[in-house]
């Protein structure tokens, strides 16, 4: 997104309590309208608190928000007909089928009408829910289900999206179909913030925030997050790729490792040398334990090497961001 866009989030040293714990801890953030924001860390990393934070569901211990222009949490009454939020469990009515559902949303945003018979009616045909208008929810898959969730959550037309892992234990056909309609939304202008812990939804994301022990520790485009991480990653082949891992996490050169069917895809420690000099260092390491028949070469780093960083205590941020 190009800076010096419409701010729709803005937070500044947003701190979070409970007890002697920051679940989130000064955090500052911006995010514009349009965008396709997300949000990842580790369990325990503060996304859900900021979340509930942001939609005056929680009160921030110290810092300030602001959201579509209302201070938060002093103005969370007037920013909820501007929102849509879907946590990580469905959590709409088992017991009511798909337009009961869509029906009672409407009612509860205020929709008039005329109004909630034009949205029910454009989100059946949307989310390509016609068909089960009159199946309970329980009988949905979760594939379904995260439909009509998203669904129920943009019935009134919000101008923010909020989501929290929405597509956990979902099919990736289903999660491609959700991302297809999340970037439709933004097209029209929606901004949607959502937090996920699959690394291929998140690079689809506009820009990323990492957050680590409440804290933000990176923050930009994937691909700005990427660059800082070229040449730290190499593929090792030869044998089996299961007898590999622990000589190599035994370098002092490898930071960590992780096998990819018959190889070894390894993230080089901080200090290391270049990609060409590291790969002959390990490949004589590797035969000096036994093992001179592998094959060493440079590796693309992914969204999941960025994470791994980030949890050996690393940090990164866009210069822009």
């Amino acid at each position: 997104m190009s800076a010096g866009g419409e701010a729709v989030i803005e937070a500044r040293g947003l701190t979070r309590r409970f007890g002697s714990k920051r679940a989130v801890d000064g955090l500052d953030l911006r995010v514009e309208r349009g965008e396709i924001f997300g949000c990842l860390g580790p369990n325990g990393s503060g996304k859900s608190t900021l979340m509930r934070m942001l939609l005056g569901l929680l009160a921030p211990s110290e810092g300030s928000a602001r959201v579509l222009g209302h201070e938060i949490p002093r103005d969370a009454e007037a920013l909820r007909p501007a929102v849509g939020y879907m946590t990580q469990r469905f959590s709409l009515y088992d017991d009511l089928d798909v337009r009961e559902n869509l029906e009672f949303g409407a009612e509860i945003f205020g929709l008039s009408r005329a109004r909630r018979r034009t949205r029910i009616a454009a989100a059946l045909d949307r989310y390509g829910l016609a068909g089960y208008a009159r199946t309970r929810a329980a009988a949905l898959s979760g594939g379904w289900k995260q439909r009509l969730a998203l669904a129920v959550a943009t019935i009134h037309e919000p101008e923010l999206l909020v989501l929290d892992e929405p597509t956990a234990g979902v099919d990736p056909q289903s999660r491609r179909a959700f991302w297809a309609q999340l970037f439709e939304l933004a097209a029209q202008g929606t901004t949607v913030f959502v937090s996920t812990h699959y690394m291929d939804e998140a690079v689809r994301c506009h820009r990323l925030c990492f957050l680590r022990d409440g804290r933000r520790v990176a923050l930009g485009a994937p691909a700005a997050l990427l660059r800082p991480l070229a040449g730290r990653v190499l593929e090792v082949e030869g044998g089996r790729a299961e007898a590999l891992l622990a000589p190599l996490a035994a370098s002092p050169l490898v930071a960590s490792t992780t096998q990819l069917g018959d190889a070894v895809h390894l993230l080089l420690a901080r200090g290391a040398p270049g990609p060409e000099q590291a790969a002959s260092e390990i490949q004589r390491f590797l035969a000096a334990g036994g093992l001179p028949d592998v094959r060493v070469r440079p590796g693309i780093p992914s969204l999941e090497d960025v994470f791994v960083a980030i949890l050996l205590g690393e940090s990164s941020e866009e210069a822009a961001a």
